[in-house]
C-alpha cells in the first residue's frame, strides 16, 4: 500500500541515474527516494535488445515488490527507448522514463546546429530517429555514440577519478564540419561529467533531460506540502559488487 513514506523508485545500470535522482531531490526534497543500481547487468550497452528488456523487467519488478513504491523512474536512456513498454504493462504503478531532450534543444539553438551524446545503443535506435524526425526535423543533428563516457562517469563518481582522454574524445565531433550550439547528454551517466564538459567547451549548452523528468515526478505526486522534513534515501544494487564508498557518499548528499 502507497502512503506518505513510500519511495520513489530511481533504477539505472550504474551510477547514471543519480544525476535524475539528484534532480528529483532538488524539486522535491521531503520525498522519500530509493536508488537502485543493477550492477550486476552493467553495462547495458553490450546486451542485445531482448536480454535486456527481460533483466530490466525481472530487476525492476522485485524491486517493486520488496520496496512498495509509489512509482518507478527508470533514469536509463537505453532502457528507456527499449523496456517501458514491457514495465508499464508488468507493474501496476506509474512507470516514467527518460527521452533524449530534443525538443528542448532543438527549440533553443539559433543556428540549428545540435548534437545528440548518447550510447551507440540508443544513438542508433529508430526510436531516436522519430524523435529526431518529430522534435528536431529543421535541425542539423549530429549523433556520437560513446561507452567510453559511461565508464568516465562510473569512474569519476566511484573512484574520484577524473577522465583523461575527454578533450581528445569529444572535440573533433563538437567542432567540425559545424560548431554545435547545443548538445543533448542523451545518457544519464553524462550530465555527472557536466564540470569537465563545460570547462573544455565553455560556449556549448549542455541539455538533459533530469529537470522535466522531477517536474513529472512532482507532478505525479501531487507536490509536497512545505516545511517538509528532508525525504530518506537508501540505496540498493544486484550482484555482490557493493558500490565504494565515495558512491555511497555521493547518494547520502543529496
Amino acid at each position: 500500500m502507497v502512503t506518505a513514506s513510500s519511495p520513489v523508485l530511481v533504477f539505472d545500470s550504474g551510477v547514471g541515474g543519480l544525476s535524475v535522482a539528484a534532480e528529483i531531490r532538488r524539486r522535491l526534497p521531503g520525498l522519500p527516494l530509493h536508488y537502485l543500481m543493477d550492477s550486476a547487468g552493467f553495462p547495458y550497452g553490450n546486451k542485445d535488445d531482448v536480454t535486456l528488456v527481460e533483466r530490466v523487467v525481472k530487476v525492476c519488478a522485485e524491486a517493486v515488490a520488496e520496496q512498495q513504491p509509489r512509482l518507478l523512474v527508470v533514469a536509463c536512456n537505453t532502457a528507456s527507448t527499449l523496456a517501458l513498454p514491457a514495465l508499464r504493462g508488468a507493474l501496476d504503478i506509474p512507470v516514467v522514463g527518460v527521452v533524449p531532450a530534443l525538443k528542448v534543444a532543438a527549440a533553443a539553438s539559433t543556428s540549428g546546429q545540435i548534437g545528440l551524446l548518447a550510447t551507440p545503443a540508443t544513438v542508433n535506435r529508430t526510436y531516436t530517429d522519430n524523435l529526431i524526425l518529430d522534435f528536431a526535423g529543421g535541425c542539423d543533428v549530429r549523433r556520437f555514440g560513446s561507452v567510453e563516457l559511461v565508464q568516465w562517469a562510473e569512474d569519476w563518481i566511484a573512484f574520484g577519478r577524473e577522465p583523461s582522454g575527454l578533450f581528445e574524445h569529444l572535440d573533433s565531433w563538437l567542432s567540425q564540419p559545424q560548431p554545435l550550439s547545443h548538445v543533448v547528454l542523451g545518457c544519464t551517466h553524462f550530465p555527472l561529467l557536466r564540470p569537465m564538459l563545460e570547462r573544455f567547451w565553455p560556449t556549448i549548452c549542455w541539455v538533459d533531460s533530469g529537470e522535466a523528468i522531477a517536474r513529472r515526478v512532482e507532478q505525479l505526486v501531487g507536490g509536497q506540502e512545505p516545511g517538509l522534513q528532508p525525504g530518506v534515501v537508501t540505496l540498493s544494487w544486484t550482484g555482490e559488487r557493493a558500490p565504494t564508498e565515495a558512491v555511497r557518499r555521493y547518494v547520502a548528499g543529496f
